[in-house]
């Protein structure tokens, strides 16, 4: 079986990285993948890119401008949106003609327009889609909020200013995509239950197989080694408890960085003493610009793409933190627990079905930055840490495990491939 697997980005991003992980996944368990993306960023022989050329920031401009314009030519939420007006066909390419199965990931931002995804659906290829984020089933937001428009039909969006003006980009978008989906071979994967249940709620996955399948980790680079060893290798203080926070970009508001800000100033209030012993690792864009905004010590390491330096961070530590807003199935965490590291998070999106509340983890009340420092001392309390370790290690072995999530998505694959016959 030949599997093509579609995403914007090869190695930027949290989808491009789970697709890039599933291709690998996937090689690894007898199913031949491989990677079609718009920018390429190793020269993997198994993943190819489409022709490069001046049309490609065309595309992704003449989008954003037109955003822009319905949205009144204000910037405010330019990037929560896609329309999916302009993109490449890719249904011309060697990768393409020679798969049996087109899995399409996150593909927006210029690289695949609604003109190209009809042909790609008209080809008569089973199409599988992984939802990182609710784009395929909305009409335009990548995050639907508290709106639920989508389950009906999406109109005037209430990410831009009145709702649009001019066209109804919302509508349009939706209607296009109904018109689209309709009696087309297409399964809707999940990474997370939350947003599995999401999509069936939609009108435009009506009559089509949605499913739930988790992001694969690799188990080769992601898994439990001494910490001493890992902390010298770093720099890191020996003797400290060690929090570890880490996003591409920290500043980014949706991921709760003043949450944790708080956190610490509950916990030097209310656990004086372990307090004391605590410092913070923090990993990712803008980290020195944030190191005096906690008030406990600071240890800035700045974004890193090699994944085997990425593990030894997570094995250095004794906690990972992740106080987002707004999460479907996040890579860090399941990185994080698959070396032993237990994790603190809020009650949102997929995380509780990642952190199993008091077992391998805590999970703490949605935006309560006093719970989630209660959250950080619970974890670290030295009566039940070791178990908190053994049992993060456990669920990320039996649940995103390379051979596991693989053999799920080759169930996917045979049933999409009977349907096509």
């Amino acid at each position: 079986m030949r599997v093509l697997i579609v995403n914007t980005s090869e190695r930027t991003g949290g989808a491009a990285i789970a697709a890039n992980r599933l291709m690998n996944a996937l090689n690894h368990n007898g199913v031949e993948a491989r990677m079609l993306v718009r920018d390429r960023q190793t020269s993997n022989a198994e993943v190819s890119a489409i022709p490069q050329s001046w049309r490609l920031k065309a595309n992704f401009l003449w989008e954003r401008g037109v955003i822009w314009l319905a949205n009144g030519l204000s910037r405010h939420n330019l990037f929560q949106v896609d329309i999916a007006n302009a993109g490449t066909d890719i249904t011309g390419m060697d990768a393409f003609k020679q798969a049996d199965v087109i899995h399409l990931h996150w593909t927006n931002q210029g690289f695949l327009s609604l003109k190209n995804l009809n042909r790609i659906l008209a080809s008569g290829k089973p199409v599988v889609v992984t939802m990182h984020d609710q784009w395929y089933y909305t009409g335009i937001c990548h995050h639907s909020a508290d709106c639920v428009k989508y389950q009906s039909r999406c109109e005037k969006c209430p990410m831009l200013k009145n709702g649009g003006i001019g066209v109804d980009l919302a509508k349009h978008v939706y209607d296009r995509k109904r018109e689209l989906y309709a009696g087309k071979n297409m399964t809707f994967v999940g990474c997370s239950k939350w947003i599995t249940d999401l999509a069936r709620k939609s009108t435009l996955t009506n009559g089509h197989p949605v499913t739930n399948i988790p992001n694969a980790i690799d188990n080769g680079v992601f898994f439990p080694a001494n910490q001493a060893e890992a902390r010298k290798k770093l720099g890191l203080p020996a003797d400290k408890r060690l929090l570890l926070f880490g996003a591409r970009r920290i500043t980014d508001e949706l991921k709760g960085f003043h949450y944790l800000a708080k956190a610490c100033d509950h916990l030097i209030n209310r656990h004086p003493d372990l307090a004391s012993q605590i410092e913070v690792v923090v990993l990712g864009g803008d980290a020195e610009r944030v190191k005096s905004s906690l008030p406990l010590p600071v240890h800035a390491l700045n974004y890193l793409s090699s994944e085997s330096e990425i593990a030894s961070i997570y094995n250095a530590v004794d906690l990972f933190v992740t106080p987002s807003l707004l999460e479907n199935l996040p890579n860090t965490i399941a990185e994080a627990m698959s070396c032993g590291t237990p994790c603190v998070g809020f009650n949102v999106g997929g995380i509780p079905e990642m952190i199993d509340h008091q077992t391998n983890g805590y999970v703490a009340e949605y935006r309560n930055s006093g719970d989630f420092a209660e959250g950080i001392a619970w974890a670290l309390d030295t009566t039940h840490y070791n178990s908190l370790r053994e049992q993060a290690h456990e669920k990320a072995m039996a649940s995103y495990g390379e051979t596991a999530v693989a053999q799920r998505y080759l169930d996917v694959y045979r049933t999409a491939l009977k349907e096509k016959v």
